[in-house]
């Protein structure tokens, strides 16, 4: 399937120029007379890369990718600039606000076309994805580094294994480091004035966990434990932001991975404040689901302990027992000590009170 390229360039005639050059190499264009068109086409078509000029009308090109770059469905889209304007001062702008490349006005056929073969051949590296376990992380990691300097990321990785219930960072500690799960399952969560505990987020196999931290400064945020045997690999603070910050594709690639655990946490806050208890058990099975369910079984089990489950909903553990048990009695989950089976999930997942 040939790639689609979107161009953005408010010159006629030179929009035109440019799309036949890029069809002629078996490439889709899709074109854009300013910044404004052009948004709205690349989050309709999600294009392969993008060409945008800088001065144009409505929306210049810096507007153009500040707006996609800070999308996740088009934040991780190559971004390319045809420009007439050469001075440092432009690139270095275009660069810090995260474009991949520039093409300069007037420009041969080849070196456009050159910038476009490249660019999406390494924006497809990162875009097929990996397979998320430790192999998957190697493969990443290796094929990302690009520069001699981050190879230390890629060896001598050791994991460790955490028991059930064994903390692998505590709220408050330094955060020296992010970590990768390889295996089972984390749940991280903060403890309140009363001591009570409250559950932020659930991990699995292919996840990372403690990045948040690191960004938001030098200590953890929150507790993260073990809900089982777990294998986990410790990627150092300094090793974690030197791949992110020197290799563009890689944080491409990982605000692309990442970026979804922001939205799914200001709706679990919206949910915590409006929606009733039962729709909020009711939503944490689902996710349970969704996040550790490894096969298309139909029915689907985990072993939870009914203060973890309360912690991931937001009340008290006899609430979740008494709900838990309305479920059972229509039919929506059966229960055999710790561990609970979904059986129409489909019900829970559109229950409204």
């Amino acid at each position: 399937m040939s790639k689609t390229i979107l161009l953005i360039e408010d010159n006629l005639e030179m929009r035109e120029n440019t799309a036949e050059i890029i069809e002629l190499a078996n490439y889709k264009v899709l074109t854009a007379e300013n910044g404004k068109i052009g948004v709205e086409l690349a989050k309709d078509h999600m294009p392969d890369l993008i060409i945008c000029d800088i001065m144009m009308p409505e929306m210049d090109g810096y507007g153009v990718l500040y707006i996609l770059s800070k999308d996740p469905n088009t934040c991780s889209i190559p971004f390319v600039f045809l420009t007439a304007k050469a001075e440092k001062s432009e690139f270095r702008k275009g660069m810090n606000l995260g474009a991949d490349d520039y093409v300069t006005k007037p420009f041969e056929e080849m070196e456009l076309l050159s910038v476009i073969e490249s660019r999406i051949e390494r924006s497809q590296l990162f875009k097929s994805g990996y397979e998320q376990n430790l192999s998957g992380l190697s493969n990443f990691i290796d094929e990302a580094k690009g520069i001699e300097e981050l190879s230390k990321l890629s060896e001598n990785r050791k994991t460790r294994t955490y028991k059930k219930k064994e903390v692998v960072f505590h709220e408050g500690d330094y955060a020296g480091a992010i970590y990768f799960v390889n295996s089972g399952r984390v749940r991280t969560y903060k403890i309140n004035d009363d001591a009570k505990e409250y559950s932020v987020d659930l991990y699995g196999a292919g996840d990372f966990i403690g990045y948040l931290s690191i960004f938001e400064g030098d200590d953890y945020i929150e507790t993260a434990e073990a809900m089982d045997e777990t294998e986990i690999l410790k990627i150092p603070k300094e090793d974690f932001i030197e791949l992110l910050y020197k290799n563009r594709d890689v944080s491409n690639r990982f605000i692309k991975m990442l970026a979804h655990n922001v939205v799914e946490k200001e709706e679990k806050l919206l949910n915590l404040a409006y929606d009733s208890v039962r729709k909020r058990v009711a939503d944490a099975l689902v996710e349970l689901q969704k996040k550790y369910q490894d096969n298309d079984d139909k029915d689907f089990e985990i072993s939870i302990s009914r203060n973890e489950l309360a912690s991931i909903v937001g009340t008290s553990t006899e609430t979740v027992i008494r709900t838990l048990s309305d479920f059972k009695e229509e039919g929506l989950i059966s229960i055999k000590g710790s561990k609970i089976t979904i059986s129409k999930s489909k019900e829970l997942e559109h229950l409204r009170f």
